[in-house]
């Protein structure tokens, strides 16, 4: 969509993403090591925000995140509750979070920029300018063409290297000519289909 449209393609990153979170319940903790008072061993700390480590810090924050969205006048999408979507007269922004990252798709630059104060006024964040890489993934964008393409070669490259591959030369197919693959060689069962589900490099680059 954002290279048929020719959309601008901004990133954001939140700052200690998990402490913006707050909590909907009575938390308590030991005194953390080197700020334990004298005198007063036996107390221990009520939390007053979410904290990394607790297992509702990630709801936690996309709950205050989402509802500072609609507050800003966007609209969650039914289909991905991580995608935000506003409308003006003549364009639109579409904003995507994926825990700590953002995506900002825009016609408009202004409203773009205008959005980026909005969400730094709010919560910590870091704004790294044009989309150049996400989740792993090298976004390679050439505006004047209306082009977009991502690239995993720095996720390759790994792992090559965990498999002391680094010096292998490339070739047109991973496989030698010779192999013959056949369906008796795929996971026959559920159980097989879901340990090879859960092989990192195979998901990734659809080995």
């Amino acid at each position: 969509m954002v290279a048929v449209e020719n959309l601008h393609l901004e990133q954001l990153d939140v700052k200690t993403t998990f402490l913006h979170g707050d909590l909907e319940e009575d938390l308590y903790m030991i005194q953390p090591e080197g700020f334990i008072v004298q005198g007063q061993e036996n107390l221990v700390c009520k939390l007053r925000k979410s904290l990394y480590g607790l297992k509702q810090a990630p709801r936690q924050w996309y709950k205050k995140f989402d509802n500072f969205m609609h507050r800003i006048g966007f609209k969650r999408c039914e289909a991905d509750h991580c995608c935000y979507v506003k409308s003006f007269d003549n364009s639109y922004i579409i904003l995507l979070l994926y825990v700590d990252d953002m995506l900002i798709a825009g016609s408009d630059i202004e409203k773009i920029n205008n959005l980026k104060k909005q969400l730094s006024k709010q919560f910590a964040m870091k704004d790294l300018g044009a989309a150049k890489q996400i989740l792993g993934m090298r976004i390679i964008r050439d505006k004047a063409n209306g082009t977009l393409k991502l690239s995993q070669s720095e996720y390759v490259k790994k792992v090559l290297s965990r498999f002391n591959m680094n010096e292998a030369k490339p070739v047109s197919t991973p496989l030698g000519s010779h192999f013959k693959l056949s369906k008796e060689q795929s996971p026959k069962t559920e159980e097989e289909r879901d340990h090879m589900s859960k092989v990192p490099y195979a998901s990734l680059l659809a080995a």
